[in-house]
């Protein structure tokens, strides 16, 4: 049975649609809730692949959130042993900080849904090559990075060059949020950090938008997460070796 690690930095960014199709491959899934225990210190051991969600910190807060240097120092382990690794928002800017590149902050925050372009390399990558050349994403984030190197760019938006990228095979960063429902996007409106960050924004973004903007697209998103992430638990190859012992 395989296994994945989780790493999460607060209590609302969850694997959300990601979670019922890692269950439904046989995934035991283990999170590490850096929120609540900072000095937690797993290890890869026994785990078969990684994922890093989230959070509202930056990556280079160290000094403030210590387990972000133990979350690279892992990322960077899991890189060695060639596992398949998702960063999601934060975590995309965590695996391109591990990579050496730089993290810093956007010209303008992206809260809500809006056009994501896949590059040439997108389009054609195993992940993303159902994305239509223009999508509708969900978004929340402020900061963005620059490219590592050796990485193949996959996607960009006007205010965001970099919102996707993939290192080797198994390695994927995004700074989009495939992984949204309606729930969770309605759960994140409602968190008093959250609201009090859009009410900095001075009108820029607009909650209620957001919320009429979301039955319109959180369907087709649905379809987008629901392909993009069956490649990254193809990954694994545990679908491979099952059907293999099957066959004897």
């Amino acid at each position: 049975m395989p296994r994945l690690l989780v790493f999460q930095h607060v209590p609302h960014e969850i694997l959300g649609t990601l979670n019922p199709l890692l269950k439904r491959a046989g995934f035991r899934i283990r999170y590490v809730n850096f929120g609540r225990h900072p000095d937690a210190q797993p290890a890869l051991d026994g785990y078969h692949g990684l994922v890093v969600l989230g959070g509202p910190m930056s990556v280079n807060d160290t000094a403030e959130y210590p387990h972000l240097a133990t979350e690279m120092r892992l990322i960077e382990n899991a890189l060695n042993r060639d596992m398949p690794v998702l960063g999601i928002c934060l975590g995309a800017q965590l695996i391109a900080k591990t990579l050496g590149a730089s993290v810093y902050k956007n010209c303008e925050k992206e809260i809500g849904w809006y056009d994501v372009a896949t590059t040439a390399k997108g389009s054609s990558d195993p992940l993303l090559t159902h994305f239509e050349a223009r999508e509708k994403i969900f978004q929340w984030h402020g900061d963005t990075f620059e490219l590592p190197r050796g990485a193949d760019h996959l996607a960009s938006s006007p205010l965001c060059e970099q919102q996707a990228f993939r290192y080797g095979e198994k390695v994927y960063a995004l700074q989009f949020h495939l992984e949204v429902d309606q729930p969770m996007i309605e759960r994140w409106l409602n968190v008093p950090s959250n609201s009090d960050e859009i009410t900095e924004l001075g009108g820029k973004i607009d909650a209620e938008t957001i919320r009429r903007e979301t039955p319109e697209y959180i369907q087709h998103l649905k379809a987008l997460s629901d392909r993009a992430f069956g490649g990254f638990i193809k990954l694994f190859g545990f679908e491979k070796t099952r059907r293999g012992l099957a066959s004897r």
